[in-house]
């Protein structure tokens, strides 16, 4: 099986083993008329929109603890298509979350801002892990969660005490990659600090802070994989 791993549960996770292959995508081949005709429609709806450079899995499965997988850069038009059609495309999504943990153990995550295709959405900040983010052609987790916090925060967590190890959750829409990154500070600091950088940007990519204090506190926007990330915070596992 091209994706083998278990679905809607919480799993450990010691090692990620993904590997970015030099080829395409094959859907990215198979879809090359569909691509460009669907993102003229995007863009004509939201001229904000930025043809980047994103990786998408065509290989994903959970080995002794362990995510071993295969990606391939495609262009952010070639994942905008996809979304659309997910099932039976030969292609998942895999991001990560750096879960920022507030000394008084609250969770801070982030409203995503009007202009972005997430608008309203309330998850951790993050991002789609990008070339960049590849170490001699393996995905380095951690350095997209620093560098995706800081562009869309300022925090910088690098010196951020971290869990012990990572965890993810497989689902129909996708596998987060998440970790615990504990900042000392209490959650409206942290908050303060994340609405003053939001402020002094031209254009912000996100609207603003969001405090979540239990398990109960679900605000209104909530990504939907957010809620058993919160979940599995606030009942102590991990």
């Amino acid at each position: 099986m091209r994706f083998d791993l278990p679905r809607n549960v919480i799993l450990p996770v010691d090692a990620v083993e993904v590997r970015l292959d030099p080829g395409p995508h094959p859907f990215a081949l198979e879809n090359a008329d569909a691509i460009a005709e669907n993102w003229q429609r995007e863009i004509a709806a939201n001229p904000a929109l930025f043809d980047g450079t994103v990786v998408l899995l065509s290989q994903l499965a959970w080995r002794d603890n362990r995510l071993v997988g295969r990606c391939h850069a495609i262009n952010y038009s070639t994942f905008m298509l996809w979304r659309q059609q997910r099932e039976n495309t030969g292609a998942e999504h895999a991001y990560a979350h750096a879960m920022l943990v507030a000394g008084d153990n609250a969770l801070v995550a982030i409203r995503m801002g009007p202009h972005t295709v997430s608008a309203g959405r309330v998850y951790f900040a993050a991002g789609s892990f990008e070339p960049i983010d590849f170490r001699d052609g393996l995905v380095d987790v951690d350095f997209n969660m620093i560098r995706e916090v800081r562009e869309e925060t300022g925090l910088d967590l690098s010196a951020a005490r971290r869990g012990v190890r990572y965890h993810a959750l497989s689902t129909a829409s996708g596998t987060v990659i998440f970790r615990r990154y504990h900042v000392t500070a209490p959650a409206d600091e942290i908050a303060r600090r994340i609405s003053a950088f939001v402020a002094s940007e031209t254009d912000p990519e996100i609207e603003g802070p969001v405090i979540i204090r239990d398990a109960a506190d679900l605000p209104e926007g909530l990504s939907p994989h957010m809620k058993p990330l919160i979940e599995w915070h606030f009942s102590g596992e991990g």
